[in-house]
């Protein structure tokens, strides 16, 4: 506890000044004094101190002052003393209290040990000593949502999330940077992709909903372990980046349903360029309009069905074959063709990996 911490400052500040000090918790009770017969007895001054808007106040003989943390009044510290000249000596204690509190709370803030198992900050042997520690279960089954998003209003994502998944011994929320935060969530078996997904969606229809924002979720692999939090977090992270490279017109991104994109992401860019350089020579793909792209994707869409697709685009079926044939000559690719449509899908491909790369 803390508190233990509050009671050895005391003693050894009360030993250096020869004052009496101490700490009071948010309702006046005494929890640390250099008069160890004092703690647990409430002071009334203490009590009434909380109710005024002064930090500092001098009430019979003794001199309190608010610790605040985060908006809100967390202890009091007090000094038995009403000379100006030891207001400093408070002001000191009140640091360290404060100093101590955080030094605390990092050590044993449960999503801070989270936090440093995704960053790698943490040695994989004392995962498992931190764990018991902190009273969190080493081997449940867990899985890692990466969410991106930005919200302008004051509550921000984390905020949201936290108040979706309440359980902190379960599950844990961690914030990553502005636009990311991690979702490390406790599931009932390694198979249970289907409540997964269900989450992901609940989480972005969440966010939308309060804060307006348009987010994306990022899923790794379920996890048996604490230490392969990491695994399932980089997992993430590549579901997000290969997302929003192939299927941008996603939200959701799961790692064992990235599809082709996969495979692209992980080709050398320089076989990629010299892939794209053997399949449309001399740039014949630059030439491609929007309206001949969008005839494309309708297309593969339909499984290379030429009446369904010139009844989506509204289009005679005559017009749908002109645009085809063009195509070929572009690029020497006949669409209709199984083999040739694959080629073409997979260097449309690359050539959306290389020129995200790029930028």
């Amino acid at each position: 506890m803390s508190v233990k911490l509050f009671q050895t400052l005391s003693d050894k500040y009360s030993e250096i000044i020869n004052k009496e000090v101490g700490v009071t918790d948010d309702s006046g009770i005494i929890i640390s004094h250099s008069n160890f017969q004092m703690i647990g007895q409430q002071d009334p001054n203490a009590a009434a101190f909380l109710q005024e808007k002064n930090l500092q106040q001098t009430i019979n003989g003794r001199i309190y002052n608010k610790v605040v943390v985060k908006n809100k009044v967390e202890f009091i510290t007090f000094i038995q003393s009403s000379e100006p000249q030891d207001i400093k000596y408070l002001e000191l204690f009140t640091l360290n209290i404060l100093n101590l509190k955080s030094y605390y709370d990092e050590k044993y803030d449960k999503n801070t040990f989270i936090k440093n198992i995704i960053v790698e900050n943490i040695l994989p042997g004392d995962i498992l000593v931190r764990s018991k520690e902190l009273h969190i279960d080493y081997n449940a089954m867990r899985v890692v949502f990466l969410v991106n998003a930005t919200s302008e209003r004051d509550i921000h994502v984390h905020e949201v999330i936290e108040s979706l998944f309440p359980n902190k011994s379960k599950d844990f929320v961690v914030v990553i940077d502005n636009d990311n935060v991690v979702l490390v969530k406790e599931v009932k078996s390694k198979d249970d992709y289907k409540e997964v997904f269900k989450i992901a969606r609940i989480i972005i229809d969440t966010l939308n909903a309060e804060l307006m924002v348009k987010a994306s979720v990022g899923i790794g692999t379920i996890i048996a372990n604490l230490k392969d939090i990491t695994k399932s977090y980089k997992e993430a992270q590549m579901s997000m980046i290969i997302g929003h490279i192939f299927s941008e017109e996603n939200n959701i991104y799961d790692y064992n349903n990235l599809g082709i994109g996969r495979l692209v992401y992980h080709i050398p860019t320089s076989l990629c360029q010299l892939f794209l350089d053997e399949v449309f020579k001399d740039n014949s793909a630059d030439s491609l309009d929007n309206e001949t792209m969008l005839t494309i994707q309708k297309f593969f869409e339909n499984n290379l069905n030429v009446s369904e697709t010139a009844r989506q685009l509204y289009i005679h079926r005559n017009t749908l074959v002109y645009r085809l044939e063009k195509i070929k000559r572009l690029t020497g690719l006949e669409l209709t063709s199984f083999d040739d449509a694959v080629i073409f899908k997979l260097a449309i491909l690359v050539k959306k990996y290389l020129a995200n790369i790029n930028d």
